[in-house]
């Protein structure tokens, strides 16, 4: 345990990023409360709750979750109906075509803990049960942008990363469930599966013990893309982008990689399989009725469809607006910074918004949302590059000028909600 704690695992940065996570945290806390003060409940909050807790129940006899109709939780229906990936879930029998019972078994699994029953009288409890899932995967999130951002770029591109994603509105709205989608989830685990990939692939030239002693990071793969494809079965992109990542960093050792990538897929399948309660023939009709890949191709000639993608991402946040375009600019005009660890995270990227403009609902939103911490890590390297040059004043000045109205502003916005 001693050699675990060390001065190199946790120093200065470690606790710099740990406070700006701690920063993210109070925000999300204080959205909870506030959306718990409302005194209603989202129906589609309900109404995972609900289902997961029946899944739970029956162990998954009944996987289709023939929950019962949504109660009315509070005196006004919260401003919203039943979102529409959940209504699509009764068009189909009762299976969800976006989600697995994973989703809804994460979603559920603080009342299996702690039992709270549905009823009015319960809307505090029930509302902080429902975001206690994704509180954790945010703060997860965030360490592992962290951990990526400062093994690619450094403290400095760390730094950077961490304070775009603390104050992010997007991903503090998702986390607290504030009239958002519990995409964080997913989106925790498509990073994770795309840097757990290419971090396992930059192994394969290690000597043999090494890559054996490196199993962990072989499970940590399978479970990102259970978690990934659990979450929402279009994210099924993320597995073939892993393996091509992986190819590409071993040209040498690609039958290797190969093997890695499938062992990762079996435990992905196996994970997802054990969310059906291991019974064939619910897994069999989830399978039947997903959606792995619903792009309406007209919707890349609707100028309104890009419309909605810049101003979501804008909404997500904001210092994106003016980091987004001068980075792309220096990335284009500048050879030094085109390497791998920039253009990674920008492929993935722009994958997820292609995506996203070809379903402009849902799962296009999802998409939208796991596109931020990938843009992060890639302004983040952006902005490295341009602190290690003979202008480094300049670029510091602008890049804490940037960030500092970008924490100042979210957190203004957080003091006015009503």
């Amino acid at each position: 345990m001693a050699r675990f704690f060390t001065h190199e695992r946790f120093g200065r940065p470690q606790v710099l990023a740990a406070c700006l996570l701690l920063a993210f945290l109070v925000q999300c806390l204080w959205l909870v409360e506030k959306g718990v003060r409302h005194g209603t409940v989202n129906p589609a909050e309900i109404y995972r709750l609900e289902r997961g807790t029946a899944l739970w129940k029956s162990m998954g006899i009944r996987p289709s979750a023939d929950a019962p109709e949504v109660p009315d939780l509070g005196e006004e229906d919260s401003g919203s109906e039943l979102d529409p990936a959940l209504r699509l879930a009764f068009e189909h029998g009762g299976y969800d075509p976006h989600h697995s019972p994973l989703w809804y078994l994460i979603a559920a699994a603080p009342l299996q803990l702690r039992p709270v029953a549905l009823q009015p009288e319960n809307i505090r409890a029930l509302h902080w049960s429902a975001a206690v899932p994704y509180l954790a995967f945010g703060l997860l999130l965030g360490a592992s942008l962290w951990y990526v951002a400062r093994r690619l770029f450094g403290n400095a591109g760390g730094y950077v990363a961490m304070a775009l994603y603390c104050f992010s509105p997007g991903i503090v709205r998702s986390c607290a469930l504030w009239f958002a989608e519990p995409e964080v989830g997913a989106a925790w685990g498509a990073f994770g599966a795309i840097f757990t990939a290419i971090a396992v692939a930059h192994t394969l030239y290690a000597p043999r013990e090494v890559v054996l002693w490196n199993w962990r990071r072989i499970m940590l793969l399978g479970l990102s893309l259970a978690l990934a494809v659990g979450s929402q079965f279009s994210l099924i992109v993320v597995v073939p982008a892993a393996l091509a990542f992986m190819l590409y960093l071993a040209p040498t050792r690609r039958l290797a990689a190969l093997a890695i990538w499938a062992v990762a897929c079996g435990i992905a399948l196996l994970l997802i399989y054990a969310s059906y309660f291991f019974r064939a023939g619910a897994f069999w009709q989830g399978m039947r009725h997903a959606s792995f890949f619903g792009v309406w191709w007209k919707a890349y000639t609707m100028p309104q469809a890009y419309h909605q993608v810049l101003a979501q991402l804008g909404q997500s946040s904001p210092a994106l607006v003016l980091a987004l375009p001068v980075a792309l600019i220096t990335y284009c005009s500048w050879p030094r910074a085109r390497y791998f660890g920039n253009t990674a995270p920008l492929l993935v990227a722009a994958l997820f918004l292609s995506l996203a403009l070809g379903m402009p609902h849902y799962p296009g939103l999802g998409f939208q949302f796991m596109t931020i911490p990938f843009l992060f890590v890639f302004v983040a390297g952006i902005a490295a590059d341009l602190l290690e040059t003979r202008h480094r004043q300049v670029a510091l000045a602008a890049v804490w000028g940037l960030l500092v109205a970008n924490g100042a502003w979210n957190v203004w916005e957080l003091a006015r909600v009503a």
